[in-house]
């Protein structure tokens, strides 16, 4: 039996549902996660914040003691320096502010990252250091 002119068949009837899978797969990425993340806090920071008293300062490098750091976000204001870390996870978190790794826990899956908070701090260093600022004006 042939099979071509069946599948050929099937192929043009449903091959709308290519893109949707791709598209489903894109949506479900960590990386589209985290994107969506950090937009929504660039977003907040545009609209309710004003930007001639806190401008935001978005994706910054910087030399960190162990090669680089990035940060997420920095606002710069009378008050401070402020950093934000962006994480944009789903299920819950548990951590302690001492320990260096948390974990993620959806349903029986257990997964481990890095600590916002050591993550933060790190950056702050970072930054600290590179603008000779005393720690109190700088803000987590």
């Amino acid at each position: 039996m042939d099979f071509v002119p069946l599948i050929s068949q099937v192929f043009s009837t449903l091959w709308y549902l290519i893109p949707l899978f791709i598209l489903a797969g894109v949506l479900k990425s960590p990386w589209f996660k985290g994107v969506m993340g950090e937009l929504i806090v660039n977003l907040s920071a545009r609209y309710l914040l004003d930007q001639n008293h806190y401008p935001l300062i978005k994706n910054v490098t910087l030399p960190a003691a162990e090669g680089t750091t990035q940060i997420d976000h920095v606002i710069v204001s009378a008050y401070g320096v402020f950093v934000v870390e962006t994480k944009n996870i789903q299920g819950w978190s548990f951590g302690s502010p001492h320990q260096k790794q948390w974990t993620q826990k959806i349903f029986k899956h257990s997964s481990r990252f890095q600590s916002p908070l050591h993550q933060n701090y790190k950056h702050l260093k970072a930054l600290q250091g590179l603008l000779s600022l005393e720690e109190c004006k700088l803000h987590a």
